[in-house]
C-alpha cells in the first residue's frame, strides 16, 4: 500500500491509502460525534489508528471491505501514553463505488456514498440532507422565476451557482465539493484527469490565518491527494509546494 502518514516508532499513522488492487481510504476529522468502545468478545476489535492498514490489508474491494464491517469493532485504545486517538471517519473506495463508515454511540454506521465526497464534522447522513438546501443551483442560468411583474436581468457569468457555499464550515464545504465535482468535466487523458482532480480539491482547500483554531495556531491544508487506482501512481502536493508530485507504487 502506499499513502500518506506520520511513522512513529517505525509504524506508518495513515491519514489516507491505496493498496496495489486500487482499494482506497481516508480518515478525516470527527470532533465530538466519533466514539470508539471497549474490546468487546466475538468482535474484531480494532484500533482506529491500524483501521487502514487493516483494511487495505485483506481486502480488494468495497465489496469485500463490507463483509468484514458487521464484525468490526472500533476500540478506545490509544496508539501511546503521548499520543492519543483522533476523532474520525472514513471513507472508502474502489474503482465503482464508495462508502463512509462513522462509529458514533449509538452503532458503527455505513453509508453508501453516491457522491464520493466526505468532509469534516457533520455525520454523513446529515451532509447529504443538506444537498437538498441546494437543488436549485446549476452550472447554467435558469429563467426569471422570482415574479413576472419584474424585469431582472442575467449581469454575469455562473449566476446559476449564486448561494453556493464559499465559507471554510464543513457542511460548506462538502456542499461545495460535492457541486464542483458532479458538475466538472474531464478529458481522457492522465494529466487532464489528474489537473481536474486537484482543481476541484483547490476549491475547498483552506488558506493560513483564515480558520483560527488557537492563539497563533491555524487551520489549513497542509496536503492533498490522490490515486490512480488501476496503476498504483500516488500524486500530492504540499501547501508549499503546489507541484504536483508522483510516486508510482
Amino acid at each position: 500500500m502506499i499513502g500518506m502518514a506520520i511513522v512513529v516508532d517505525d509504524y506508518p499513522l495513515y491519514f489516507d491509502a491505496s493498496n496495489e488492487k486500487g482499494l482506497s481510504m481516508a480518515g478525516l476529522n470527527f470532533p465530538e460525534n466519533a466514539y470508539f468502545f471497549p474490546e468487546t468478545a466475538g468482535k474484531d476489535n480494532v484500533s482506529p489508528f491500524e483501521f487502514i492498514p487493516w483494511i487495505l490489508g485483506q481486502c480488494q474491494t468495497v465489496e469485500e471491505a463490507n463483509e468484514l464491517l458487521p464484525k468490526l469493532n472500533l476500540v478506545n485504545m490509544n496508539f501511546s501514553d503521548e499520543l492519543a486517538l483522533s476523532p474520525l471517519h472514513w471513507m472508502i473506495a474502489d474503482q465503482t463505488q464508495s462508502i463512509v463508515v462513522e462509529s458514533t454511540k449509538g452503532a458503527l454506521n455505513v453509508y453508501d456514498n453516491l457522491v464520493g465526497v466526505l468532509t469534516n464534522n457533520h455525520t454523513f447522513d446529515y451532509d447529504l440532507f443538506n444537498l437538498n438546501n441546494y437543488r436549485h443551483l446549476s452550472p447554467t442560468v435558469s429563467d426569471n422565476k422570482f415574479s413576472d411583474r419584474l424585469e431582472l436581468n442575467v449581469y454575469s457569468r455562473g449566476m446559476g451557482g449564486i448561494g453556493l457555499p464559499g465559507d471554510l464550515s464543513s457542511a460548506s464545504r462538502f456542499v461545495k465539493a460535492a457541486f464542483t465535482k458532479l458538475n466538472s468535466i474531464s478529458g481522457d487523458s492522465e494529466p487532464e484527469s489528474i489537473s481536474q482532480f486537484f482543481h476541484i480539491l483547490k476549491s475547498v482547500e483552506q488558506q493560513k490565518s483564515l480558520c483560527d483554531v488557537d492563539e497563533g495556531e491555524y487551520e489549513f491544508t497542509i496536503y492533498s491527494s490522490c490515486c490512480n487506482m488501476d496503476k498504483g501512481i500516488y500524486y500530492y502536493t504540499t501547501y508549499d509546494n503546489s507541484q504536483i508530485t508522483d510516486v508510482d507504487m
